[in-house]
Parts: structure tokens; sequence; C-alpha cells
């Protein structure tokens, strides 16, 4: 058994042996638990998230609290930092949800430490949320291959995206062909590239090619020769932003007169700033843009720049949802209690996020809602539509 799996199995262990004694007093706040990056590899990401919560339980509480059945309460965040570490987020999770008492938790963001936690949160029967995990497996349960009942989303899957672009480049920029390209041992691009031409034709459009390169690889010029004569209108390229600059330099090199399309890998301004004219024109997804025209998030982007002196990103969006809609959840159930927040929270539909508008269905913890399309235009990104996906 792997080392990490031996330790979350010991950790779920205790934790499971853990809550016995003396029944606690009512709570005088509302508890939500974040476990966020605040140092390590990806602590830009949680810097965004503790701000995102931070303005969100400012503004509850200016309302006047959660507003429960027998009351409001304010709103308490507990903020402890994981370290972008999977048994770090873990121990956490479960320390959240036994020591602090918490009723439900925002984070961890990244895909290692979301699923670590997410054991120790279905262990425990305390709701999480993870902002910013696109892993298919962070809601799912290992074992059995079925959907935990604790462990919800608030950003959508990796595969979602893949259809929602599909769609996108079928139905809005008329696309008769496509071609896809992607790195060759990426397991989560194959999928993502299965899926889009699996979508792309199902919606009556025709796949002329589908290519892939090594991580290592430096010249793209073999690929992309089959890939233009092939002559595809668009050419889906789901891949980080750091691997998109080269390819569509090449392609451009080439004569290819595709649209490229990407997917929320590409959410960088590094794109820009390498990639430069080869990118322009280029359409992408991502789970939110702060120019987006809808109300709640003109209010979002407003309020958070005011207060933090630059506008939100995606992550802060993702974040400032999930304790939307955990508080949401709270207010439907009227109870301030784990079980009846997963209940209600398990039942939303229609909520209007910065991000999109949510809906769960029973039994699943990955939310039907938009996808933000983007498009590179005269060097700078620009919001086009939301998508359903």
């Amino acid at each position: 058994m792997a080392p990490l799996l031996s330790s979350l199995f010991a950790l779920l262990g205790a934790v499971l042996l853990a809550g016995c004694g003396e029944v606690a007093p009512p709570p005088e706040t509302v508890k939500l638990g974040l476990n966020l990056e605040l140092t390590g590899d990806v602590q830009a990401v949680g810097a965004s998230s503790r701000q995102a919560a931070e303005l969100f339980a400012e503004q509850v509480n200016a309302r006047g609290g959660v507003a429960l059945a027998s009351g409001s309460l304010p709103l308490e965040l507990v903020i402890q930092d994981n370290g972008a570490n999977a048994i770090q987020s873990a121990g956490i999770a479960q320390h959240l949800v036994s020591r602090d008492n918490v009723v439900a938790m925002v984070g961890p963001n990244s895909s290692d430490g979301a699923s670590a936690a997410a054991r120790i949160a279905e262990g425990l029967k305390c709701v999480m949320i993870s902002p910013w995990s696109t892993s298919v497996g962070t809601t799912m349960d290992e074992a059995s291959g079925i959907p935990m009942r604790y462990v919800f989303r608030s950003c959508f899957t990796d595969l979602a995206q893949a259809r929602g672009l599909a769609r996108f480049a079928r139905e809005t920029l008329g696309a008769g062909t496509a071609a896809v390209m992607h790195e060759a041992d990426n397991k989560e691009a194959a999928a993502q590239a299965g899926l889009f031409a699996e979508t792309f034709t199902a919606g009556g459009g025709r796949m002329v090619a589908m290519e892939t390169y090594e991580s290592t690889q430096a010249d793209f010029s073999a690929p992309l020769a089959r890939i233009g004569a092939a002559a595809p209108e668009v050419l889906f390229l789901p891949a980080y932003y750091s691997e998109i600059p080269p390819i569509a330099a090449e392609a451009r090199r080439q004569g290819l007169t595709a649209t490229l399309l990407g997917n929320d890998g590409w959410a960088s301004p590094d794109l820009l700033r390498v990639g430069g004219t080869a990118v322009e024109g280029a359409y992408f997804g991502n789970h939110f843009s702060a120019r987006s025209e809808t109300a709640e998030t003109r209010k979002f982007v407003a309020d958070y720049s005011a207060k933090f002196g630059s506008p939100p990103d995606d992550v802060a969006g993702l974040t400032y949802d999930a304790c939307g809609l955990l508080v949401a959840a709270l207010e439907k159930s009227g109870k301030n209690e784990r079980e009846a927040v997963r209940e209600a929270l398990a039942q939303l539909a229609g909520y209007p996020g910065v991000t999109g508008t949510f809906r769960f269905s029973p039994g699943a913890g990955d939310p039907a809602k938009t996808m933000a399309i983007l498009q590179i235009r005269d060097g700078q990104v620009v919001w086009v539509k939301d998508a359903g996906l």
C-alpha cells in the first residue's frame, strides 16, 4: 500500500473514533472551515481564496449574519494553511471538523489536496466544497466509483468543459470540421480530447485529425503539418498555457487558418506575453471572467477590487461561490447542522453565483453550471459569453 494511502487510512481511522464525549453547547456562530494553500507551490491560489472568503463573510455579517430558523448568527471563518500538501490537507480537514467544530469546509483547491481531504470529510460526514479541483476523481469514491455524499465542488470538471467547448465550436462558431492535438501521456488531456471529439461529432460536426505530442517535444511541425493537410476549421488544444505559444507559432508559420480553442489551462497572463500574435483570435474556456456582464459578477468584481486593489481571478470567484452555496444551504435548511447543510446543498437549483448559475442533482457533487468563453482580441482577453455545459 502506498505511504500516502496508509497515512490517510490511519488518519481516517483515528478520526472516526473521535467526537465521543460530552454534548457541546449550542454554537454562537456559524463556522466555516477554510483548508487553503497559503504556503507552498500554489500560494497565490490560497491567497485569492482567502481574500474572497473574507470579503464574503464581511458582507454576510454586515447584513446581519446567516439567517436561521432560530435567529441570525454571525459567520466565522476558521482558516488553516495546508501548505499545498496532500497529507497536511487531510490532517487539517480532520482538525477543522473534530476540534474546530465547523459546520462545513471550503477547500483544498489543488486536486491532490482536495482528494485527500475529501476522504476525511466523507468519513466524518461533513460537507466539503473544493473551489478549484477539476479532477473527476475529487468527488468520487475510489472503491465503488460512485459519488461521495459529502464532497462537492464549485468549479466544472475537466470533462464537462470539453463537452461545453465542443458545443461552442459547433453551435456558436459554426465549425463543421475540427481537429485535436494533445500531450500523449496526459490522461486528463486525452480524456478531454476524446469527449470533445465525441460531442462535436454528435452535434453534426466531423473530426478530421487527432494528433498527439510528447511532453519533451519541442518541434511540432510534423503533427501540425498533418492537421494542416486536413484543413480543420477549429483546432482544440487541451493543454497548459506554457505549451501553447510554440504550438500556436508553428501553426501560424505553416499557414493554418483554424481557429484555436483551449481549456481553462490557458488562463494565464503569460499566454499573451509569450504567445503574442500567434494566439490572437483564439478562444478558451474558464471558470470565471471579471469582464462578465451578469449583475452578480459586476458587483463582486467592484467589491473585490475596492477591498483588495486588484480584480479577482477565477479562484477568488469560485471560492466566493463556494461560500455562497454553503450559506444558501444553511439558510434553506434553517439549521446550523452538518447533515441539514448536506441535504439542502444537494437540492440547490438555480443559485446565481458569480461564476455561473448552479444546480446540484441529488447524489452528485458536481454542479451543472455555465462556463465563461473568452477570446484573445487585440492583445487582450475579452469575455464573449457564458456557455452551458
